[in-house]
């Protein structure tokens, strides 16, 4: 009797892992938009957390206040992978059943 519940564990881990292979292609070709200082600066990182565009509004070039571009171009990505973290959180516990399992991504 153990042995077949080893089996079915053991054929559950494999589904899962197919399961976990395929969240991470699909969130390679995911893509998260955020924005700071009011859509000044634009950013997009995808499921690799890559940097992949910024957009910069011509406004938001002061010269005297450099640290304040620099500071949105910083907030923005921020937002962007938090964006994605919780895009690969939700999925994964989906697939876990929200289980936290030591070694598995995200």
């Amino acid at each position: 009797m153990a042995q077949m519940n080893m089996q079915q564990v053991m054929k559950q881990a494999r589904k899962m892992q197919e399961q976990v292979a395929a969240l991470q292609a699909d969130l390679s070709e995911t893509t998260v938009d955020a924005s700071a200082g009011g859509g000044m600066v634009k950013v997009t990182v995808n499921g690799d957390m890559q940097l992949v565009s910024c957009t910069i509004d011509p406004d938001a070039l002061d010269p005297e206040d450099v640290e304040m571009l620099q500071d949105m171009i910083v907030a923005a990505v921020n937002e962007a992978i938090r964006g994605v973290n919780d895009i690969a959180s939700k999925q994964m516990s989906a697939i876990t059943g929200g289980i936290n399992i030591p070694g598995m991504p995200f």
